[in-house]
């Protein structure tokens, strides 16, 4: 699908990081994006930097994922493209000591909860609702009527030590890849997933220099974090190249993550 001034766009977690340049390097192309974010600072003032929209969202609720899709319908009509990126990290193990009192405790259910909500129950609504706009529009050719683009994690095939609940809701992502490809095919709307590796995120600019130092030494070649602008490239080629569909994609400069 060519992205131009006739195709509109939504990018969930659009107002930073993946999201945020993904939603840049789409209305570079001259897609109309509209931006889902909690952020609503930024994420107006980058609504405003790319010509977009900006709906205030939060993907785990569904009125307000409802709300942000008719503010982004009635700013630029139907999307043809569906980028979601919002997410968020979470660290516990299974069960665990406490280092200070020995105590034994199990992983707080209502948090690994709310990361499935949000991650990939978050990801699903929003798809879902998107695909089911998209099958009202009529086909572009072989270029059919609308793309989803997913973003899973490097932590959905080697997930580290804490990791569960995100490895778990990024592993979802992978595993509903090829049942919404072969669910939507028939309606010419493709669907694939990019695995990020290690990117210069708001994320990983918060951690000790020592830590990042440590997980660019996983890194084959180029030995670097990812710009974000690369993952926002990728994001656009999986919209442009009608052939890729049901494609669960790393994008980590051969990285591995390693137990810790």
């Amino acid at each position: 699908m060519k992205i131009n001034s006739e195709i509109s766009a939504i990018v969930t977690g659009g107002a930073s990081g993946l999201g945020e340049a993904t939603a840049r390097v789409l209305a570079a192309k001259g897609a109309k994006v509209t931006l889902f974010d909690l952020n609503e600072e930024r994420g107006q003032m980058v609504a405003g930097e790319i010509g977009g929209a900006f709906a205030k969202v939060n993907v785990a609720d569904e009125a307000s994922v409802d709300a942000g899709f008719a503010l982004a319908r009635e700013k630029h009509g139907q999307e043809r493209i569906m980028i979601n990126c919002a997410g968020i990290g979470w660290a516990a193990k299974t069960a665990g000591r406490n280092r200070k009192t020995g105590e034994i405790m199990a992983h707080p259910i209502k948090d690994f909860q709310l990361v499935i909500n949000i991650n990939l129950v978050g990801t699903f609504m929003c798809l879902s609702k998107s695909a089911a706009g998209m099958m009202t529009l009529d086909p572009l050719g072989d270029s059919g009527r609308g793309v989803i683009v997913n973003t899973a994690s490097v932590a959905a095939q080697d997930g580290q030590i804490g990791q569960v609940a995100y490895s778990a809701s990024k592993g979802g992502i992978v595993g509903m890849t090829l049942p919404i490809a072969r669910d939507l095919a028939r309606e010419g709307i493709r669907c694939n997933v990019i695995l990020p590796g290690f990117f210069d995120t708001p994320i990983y600019e918060s951690l000790p220099p020592e830590v990042k130092d440590s997980l660019r030494s996983h890194v084959q070649f180029p030995a670097r974090f990812g710009r974000p602008e690369e993952y926002g490239e990728f994001a656009a080629c999986l919209v442009e190249n009608d052939y890729i569909n049901a494609e669960n994609i790393r994008l980590d400069a051969g990285a591995r993550m390693p137990p810790r």
